[in-house]
């Protein structure tokens, strides 16, 4: 699952190296953009598949009551994954609606509902442990996240912080190293990002 996933990132241009702001507000000399997988059906269905496995192997399917989405680029495979589980699935807002229901959670969620949160990658995890108190704000419950890539810059430290396990399809370094093993990067770029990662 691993290598396939990293020959699918590879195939679309997933992986982009230059001078890149991230959502934490740190700058990196690389980029991971997860956003483009849903422009390519295939690529888009076949890491679904793979993510579902992956939660199904990861995770107890008796071991939560529902999925969500963490926006933006999170959210389009943990609602085909929760599709294919039949696991309800609602997603966490950024803000808060300042009119309707002025919730942050949309969907339903109910006071003990054990919520299973799934995003695109983890650098810091703030993101994840956000929409994990918005969760717990409305009575839900978050013991475990799921991403495809974890950039190995802390996320995993502060999310057990929250009491909330990171579970990772690649973390960066087998990625990158993959992808060197493949030829898709060379010398220069596997250093570029092994580099980002020590600096945490």
């Amino acid at each position: 699952m691993k290598v396939e996933t990293c020959k699918i990132l590879d195939r679309i241009g997933a992986v982009k190296f230059g001078a890149f702001k991230l959502t934490s507000g740190k700058l990196s000399p690389y980029y991971i953009d997860l956003r483009i997988v849903p422009s390519f059906p295939d690529a888009f269905q076949r890491i679904c598949d793979i993510t579902t496995k992956f939660v199904r192997n990861e995770t107890s399917a008796d071991g939560f009551d529902r999925i969500a989405g963490i926006p933006l680029a999170g959210m389009p495979i943990a609602a085909v994954v929760a599709f294919n589980l039949k696991k309800p699935f609602l997603y966490v807002r950024r803000g808060a609606r300042l009119h309707g229901r002025e919730r942050r959670i949309e969907g339903i969620l109910a006071p003990g509902d054990r919520v299973l949160l799934i995003d695109d990658l983890v650098t810091t995890g703030l993101s994840l442990q956000k929409a994990a108190r918005s969760i717990t704000a409305e009575g839900g419950l978050v013991g475990d996240a799921v991403v495809l890539i974890d950039r190995q810059e802390g996320g995993t430290k502060r999310l057990e912080k929250s009491n909330i396990r990171l579970h990772a399809m690649l973390s960066v370094t087998e990625m990158v190293q993959t992808l060197h093993g493949l030829g898709s990067l060379d010398e220069e770029q596997l250093k570029t990002i092994l580099k980002q990662v020590k600096k945490r």
